[in-house]
């Protein structure tokens, strides 16, 4: 089982787009299990971005039930790999991290995600698009599901 935390800065924009499609490509499989939070609490309990739930419905994914959170301590040590959008999510995830957690902390896709949050639609076809192709490698990573 690998267990996957998508962290950017409020979670409802990045984060759970990243969620909903590594969810949606990875189907059924048992051994990915996926959540997304934020490093900020500014939008706890709130609902995705609209801008991100529509660009989702766009590609087949609903992810309007999923609610924000803010990262917790126990993130460090449920979580197998904890992926930031951006250098300073990562460094905000690291300074937040427990001595000796399990959890492995990187850069999604090794560079930033842009925030779409103050852009328009295309700012969020493009997240989607950089989204889509990074959780596509990352299953290619972890294997077929044993």
């Amino acid at each position: 089982m690998t267990r996957i935390l998508f962290v950017c800065l409020g979670n409802i924009c990045r984060s759970p787009l990243a969620e909903g499609i590594l969810r949606a490509e990875a189907g059924d499989r048992p051994d990915i299990e996926v959540d997304s939070a934020g490093t900020a609490a500014w939008h706890v309990g709130k609902a995705p971005d609209p801008r991100s739930i529509a660009i989702a419905a766009r590609h087949g994914i609903d992810i309007s039930r999923l609610r924000a959170r803010q990262v917790c301590l126990d993130d460090f040590s449920r979580f197998d790999l904890i992926l930031a959008m951006d250098a300073a999510n990562l460094e905000d995830l690291q300074a937040m991290a427990p001595v000796g957690a399990r959890a492995r902390l990187r850069r999604f896709l090794g560079r930033d995600v842009p925030d779409p949050y103050y852009g328009g639609d295309d700012g969020f076809a493009d997240v989607h698009a950089m989204l889509e192709k990074g959780c596509k490698e990352l299953l290619a990573e972890h294997g077929n599901a044993t």
